[in-house]
């Protein structure tokens, strides 16, 4: 096989809470002891990311999917963990460093509104980014790949020299997808890109992004919440929890078979038309806290299948007979 285009090894991000070293410091049994309260965002993730595949992430809230994003590309150093871009190491290269790959990959962020620059006109927006990586090309040339770039997401040439507030929403997350194609990268990181958008404009964004994919064989990883999109979108699906994949599988696989319970949870409350027999399974409990390092598996607060296993072990992800892995113990004795 190939090597993977990105390849994500053990990867842990602690965010410590303390603003300040005297926070630190607390009075336990009349003794002063020094504790630096951190928010474990990633433990332990292990993932591939296949060349011209759409991988995308779902869980719920706070579960760390924009922090493994922003790690992956940088913007947020790994506490620990490797990074691999094809057979290179690149989490701890610095920003001179990591300059080739800047253009490699790309990231669209997830509200429109706060990721253009409001003292840019789209002209301005798409030149720093083309002229930059490309100096051999003349402006001229620079400016028809600017007009190609726009016709080719759905913006007129007229509107360049506008500013981000004279547009709709749905035509900034345009933009943003323009600037990202500026530099022909081979991998995109998309954030919830559509969650800031109407349903209708969802869609014509969805459609621009897929067609991309097929004109210049793009590499996705894309963060969502919304399981109607990853059933139509994804080639394969992680389900995250707590900073932990639980369950890892190709799309196909994860809707007609899911075997996580946190999965089948999740995929329980998508709304049906074609099956009203069906209940939503209700979660018990409430989402622990990410202030300490969990022992155990991290569902097991509102897991109904939890033994004594769950809350000593964790569960390593195990490969199953239809090439999905899931991290449950459960899976693993044959409870479920």
């Amino acid at each position: 096989m190939s090597t993977p285009l990105i390849q994500i090894s053990q990867l842990e991000k602690f965010f410590s809470t303390n603003e300040s070293w005297l926070s630190q410091w607390r009075i336990d049994s009349g003794k002063l002891k020094r504790k630096k309260d951190s928010v474990h965002a990633l433990n332990g993730i292990n993932l591939t990311i296949n060349k011209g595949e759409t991988l995308c992430v779902v869980g719920e809230t706070g579960c760390g999917k924009s922090t493994l994003a922003r790690v992956i590309m940088g913007l947020t150093p790994a506490t620990s963990g490797e990074v691999h871009y094809q057979d290179q190491r690149i989490d701890h290269l610095n920003d001179r460093q990591r300059m080739l790959f800047r253009r490699r990959m790309q990231m669209i962020f997830q509200n429109p509104y706060a990721s253009l620059n409001p003292r840019m006109t789209v002209y301005q927006t798409l030149y720093e980014p083309i002229s930059f990586h490309n100096p051999q090309l003349s402006t001229a040339q620079v400016d028809e790949q600017i007009q190609t770039l726009l016709e080719s997401v759905g913006i007129s040439a007229s509107s360049i020299d506008d500013y981000p507030h004279e547009f709709s929403g749905g035509q900034r997350q345009r933009i943003s997808i323009a600037r990202a194609l500026s530099v022909e990268p081979d991998f995109i990181i998309a954030d919830e890109p559509l969650s800031a958008l109407d349903v209708s404009v969802q869609a014509q964004v969805l459609n621009l992004m897929m067609d991309k994919q097929e004109e210049r064989n793009l590499t996705y990883l894309f963060i969502t919440h919304d399981l109607a999109v990853v059933e139509h979108f994804a080639t394969r699906v992680a389900v995250m929890y707590l900073g932990r994949i639980c369950e890892l599988a190709s799309t196909r696989v994860l809707f007609s078979a899911p075997k996580h319970p946190y999965t089948k949870a999740l995929l329980s409350a998508i709304p049906r038309l074609d099956n009203n027999t069906t209940q939503p399974i209700r979660l018990i409990g409430e989402v622990p806290t990410q202030m300490d390092n969990p022992i155990g598996c991290v569902f097991q607060a509102r897991c109904p299948y939890a033994n004594q296993r769950c809350y000593t072990e964790s569960p390593n992800m195990i490969r199953q007979t239809d090439n999905s892995s899931v991290a449950c113990h459960a899976v693993d004795e044959g409870r479920l």
